[in-house]
């Protein structure tokens, strides 16, 4: 079971947010993994204390938890400790107020790292989210330079060690006994020193290029959903897998059917002597026109259902049904002819 976060940091429930960042300070001073190696119990302790901190100095959580415990923020989806990295990167104000510079530890810019994930919307007509189909999108991304292979030097020539960092990539300054290492400023962290750039990428090792891809945009999509296509993203560096495209569907409307969930709903006119009398029309569907036939009676307003005429299911199988929601239409250019006939039938309506 997981500790109070109060008793954690060490304050009461009244404590003010200058109490419980200088509890936190002095805490992170103490049990700070460059301070104690190798030393788990240590970690641990440090990871409580970042966890309580980040909850406490956020009025929003905080209430949240002095209301509900664990189980409430569990519920508004918040996992715990977020790593070392978040943790530096959000409380970097604390490590320069105690130390003079920022805990956040530094991570060699030669690691492999994945590529950047690119996001595409594309729109598609009405029938096309329907039915499905298959797309050519053109998009931007950054691939490996096919001149240097990636290395951003000339070809012939070979980046030199970094005499800032002697090829490490990090620098370490230390205050007292607590010591930290960052990002060389001189290589970038890469360790190593282009003398002669690349002409073709200028020294990035990646040029922008424009790749087509093919989608296929599978039936039953709406407005709003989001298509993965794995390693069509940017390259990785240094060995680092490609990254992921993701395609944001955007469906344009029909000037006769609108879409609910997967039933299509369209409205259509029938003259006054057939919702009267019955019969067959004419109805365009999805699939086509298609003869429905008009109950005897039908009222303005009615629904007739054609079932299976609808949009595919995206996850399952089957359609939707067609809904057609009837408008009676009633004539107001009478002959007089026409007049007369209908005042006869009023009058046999009403005298029966």
């Amino acid at each position: 079971m997981k500790q109070d976060y109060y008793t954690i940091l060490g304050i009461d429930r009244n404590a003010s947010d200058e109490q419980i960042k200088k509890n936190y300070r002095k805490l992170a001073l103490k049990f700070h993994p460059d301070r104690n190696p190798g030393d788990r119990q240590a970690e641990e302790r440090f990871k409580e204390a970042a966890e309580a901190y980040e909850v406490l100095r956020d009025p929003e959580k905080r209430a949240l938890y002095d209301r509900y415990g664990h189980e409430g923020l569990n519920g508004a989806g918040f996992s715990g400790f977020s790593g070392f990295d978040d943790i530096f990167s959000s409380f970097g104000d604390i490590f320069e107020d105690v130390f003079g510079f920022s805990g956040r530890r530094s991570r060699s810019r030669t690691a492999p790292r994945p590529g950047a994930d690119l996001r595409y919307d594309l729109s598609i007509s009405f029938m096309d989210a329907v039915f499905g189909k298959v797309a050519d999108v053109d998009i931007q991304r950054l691939e490996t330079c096919d001149e240097c292979g990636g290395t951003g030097a000339t070809p012939g020539t070979t980046p030199v060690m970094c005499p800032t960092c002697h090829g490490s990539g990090q620098v370490t300054r230390a205050s007292g006994f607590f010591t930290v290492s960052s990002t060389c400023p001189h290589c970038g962290g890469t360790g190593r020193i282009i003398e002669h750039p690349c002409h073709s990428c200028g020294g990035r090792g990646m040029k922008e290029v424009t790749k087509n891809v093919q989608l296929k945009i599978p039936p039953g999509v709406e407005t709003g959903v989001r298509l993965r296509l794995r390693g069509e993203g940017e390259d990785g560096r240094f060995g680092g897998p490609r990254g992921d495209l993701y395609v944001f569907i955007h469906v344009q409307p029909h000037e006769f059917f609108n879409r609910e969930g997967n039933d299509v709903v369209c409205h259509v006119p029938v003259p006054m002597i057939t919702a009267v009398l019955g019969g067959e029309m004419e109805v365009p569907t999805l699939d086509g026109v298609e003869k429905v036939k008009i109950p005897r009676g039908t009222q303005h307003g009615n629904l007739i259902r054609l079932k299976g005429k609808g949009v595919p299911r995206l996850r399952g199988s089957g359609r939707g049904d067609q809904v057609i929601q009837i408008a009676v239409e009633i004539p107001i250019d009478l002959t007089k002819k026409e007049e007369k006939l209908l005042k006869e039938f009023a009058k046999l309506r009403y005298e029966r």
